[in-house]
């Protein structure tokens, strides 16, 4: 019984120490026998998963139930790990798991003990290889969490109070690796996991209404311009007004959204003369790899909505006076999470935030048996942003990427590393995977008529990129004779450049003469096709089970 409220507190597993009552929130410690009151939790902050107490599923041939969840908070996001107990059945032996958020997915991760040398929290720099317990990791993020709110059983007492050091590794084998600091920074607890997909762990009991609805019924209004801001997803941490285009952070509202939503932080950006070419909102069917890997095999086409809308550009290198455009739809399912769909000087492409690293090979990467090789290196920033998106948005923030191109047969493939913060130090690496796609593809799933790539011939205007290709003149216009000299000069260029295209035959013969990497192939004078900017996966607001 709570020692508060005389409510029964039932302990599912017998490995739980700590439960909250689930009538007045009291923190309930089991001491032997008996419970002893030693807090009070927060509210829990709705965060939209279908996950809930309660439910159940199969990992690897053995059940288990969820039966605690603890939600964890940094100065930018908040996320859940769910306490997934597996009682063993006939022939196992009782064993607690976490089944956590990672990038807008999912890791299931076993608390593990922690063999030779550790390394100290402020000796971890992000993007440096780290060899721990055996192994060879990266080290993907580093952030300071405290706890916000907890639920459920825990099978330890958390920190009440405080922050934390949690660092994020990744390994080649698609592994994550979690080192979770105590207030001194040594003697860290570890635990390794790797991704699932909800739909693969025959999950019941799920919450059906589950990330429909974000901030129903609650009145939150622009900090800006006083406009209703609407949410469609609980999972947001920024969210743009549709009045004002003001970008809002969202990531500290609490239960009581209007009462929170005094003072919250934003932004103002210019209203972007380029608007999407599928309007948010829009659902498309598409068949994503679960993995995030290009050839993994895909689940079946499931129903994924736009949620929010980024067009990036690179930011000319010295000597560099052209710079590249491109755009990246954040699409959402509810079991599967998020995905991005990108729309860039290639064509469109699907990718997903990868769990792991490739593996070095060369001057080149290697990722489940296809060898990529290095494209180009740049930086970007964000110049417009629609929707809602799971990570928090900075004004002014940079980001820095480095492109890899699948080769052979496997031209299609793309791997791109992103890195934000300050290089060296309290940075974040984040790993996405993406294949390209027909643009008769992205019709279809969405239904949108004459939907184009990104491929068309590019004017630099030195503010943004014009494609001829959507250029059309009205046949009552008289065209200057100026204007006609420019353009047989463009054309001209053009088919000087075209001279080379004999050294694009393996481009036209993956991908089709008429295609937008042959075309791209063609302008580059025969070279390696340019990502062209093109962030295969855009920021996906880093590691940390976040």
């Amino acid at each position: 019984m709570c020692p508060q409220c005389g409510a029964p507190v039932d302990f599912r597993s017998a490995a739980s120490a700590f439960a909250v009552c689930g009538y007045c929130r009291s923190q309930v410690l089991r001491d032997g026998e008996a419970l002893r009151r030693i807090g009070q939790s927060a509210e829990l902050m709705a965060d939209g998963s279908a996950l809930r107490l309660g439910a159940s599923g199969v990992l690897d041939g053995l059940a288990f139930t969820l039966v605690g969840r603890r939600q964890l908070r940094t100065a930018d996001s908040v996320w859940s790990e769910w306490h997934a107990w597996f009682d063993g059945g006939a022939q196992g032996r009782p064993r607690s798991g976490w089944l956590s958020e990672d990038n807008g997915r999912h890791v299931f991760s076993f608390d593990a003990p922690l063999q030779g040398p550790v390394p100290e929290a402020q000796t971890l720099k992000v993007g440096q290889p780290l060899r721990l317990d055996g192994r060879t990791w990266t080290v993907a993020s580093r952030v300071v969490a405290r706890l916000a709110a907890a639920e459920g059983e825990l099978p330890a007492q958390p920190r009440q109070s405080g922050g934390f050091v949690v660092a994020d590794l990744r390994s080649t084998a698609g592994e994550v690796g979690t080192l979770e600091y105590a207030g001194t920074g040594r003697d860290p607890s570890w635990s390794v996991g790797r991704a699932v997909a909800l739909a693969d762990l025959s999950m019941r009991g799920l919450d059906d209404a589950a990330g429909a609805v974000g901030l129903a019924g609650r009145s939150l209004a622009c900090p800006s311009c006083g406009q209703p801001l609407t949410l469609a997803l609980q999972t947001t941490r920024s969210v743009v007004c549709g009045q004002c285009r003001a970008v809002v952070d969202v990531s500290t509202l609490g239960p009581d959204a209007a009462a929170s939503a005094q003072g919250l932080e934003h932004f103002a950006q210019q209203a972007g003369t380029v608007e999407p070419a599928i309007a948010l909102g829009s659902v498309g069917r598409l068949a994503v790899p679960r993995s995030g890997r290009p050839g993994a095999a895909p689940a079946a086409a499931l129903p994924w909505q736009v949620v929010g809308y980024v067009e990036r550009c690179t930011l000319p290198a010295d000597g560099d006076d052209e710079q590249y455009f491109w755009r990246e739809y954040l699409l959402f399912n509810r079991i599967e999470g998020f995905a991005f769909l990108v729309d860039s000087d290639e064509g469109w492409s699907l990718v997903r935030p990868l769990t792991g690293v490739p593996t070095p090979a060369g001057s080149g990467l290697q990722l489940d048996g296809v060898a990529y090789r290095f494209g180009s290196r740049y930086e970007s920033r964000i110049t417009q942003v629609l929707g809602e998106f799971y990570w928090v948005l900075r004004a002014g923030e940079r980001t820095r990427h480095t492109d890899y191109l699948g080769s052979g047969l496997a031209m299609r493939r793309r791997l791109n590393r992103e890195e934000t913060g300050a290089p060296g130090g309290d940075a974040e690496v984040t790993w996405s995977a993406g294949e390209t796609l027909d643009a008769r593809a992205v019709q279809q799933a969405f239904g949108v008529p004459g939907v184009a790539t990104g491929g068309g011939l590019r004017l630099d205007t030195g503010t943004r990129n014009i494609e001829l290709s959507q250029i059309r003149l009205s046949p009552n216009v008289t065209v200057s004779p100026l204007v006609l000299f420019a353009l047989l000069a463009v054309v001209i260029v053009v088919l000087a450049r075209c001279s080379s295209s004999e050294r694009c035959d393996d481009v036209r013969q993956a991908f089709g003469a008429d295609s937008a990497e042959a075309r791209q192939c063609e302008r580059s004078g025969g070279g390696a096709p340019r990502s062209g900017g093109g962030s295969f996966g855009g920021y996906s607001g880093g590691g940390g089970h976040k």
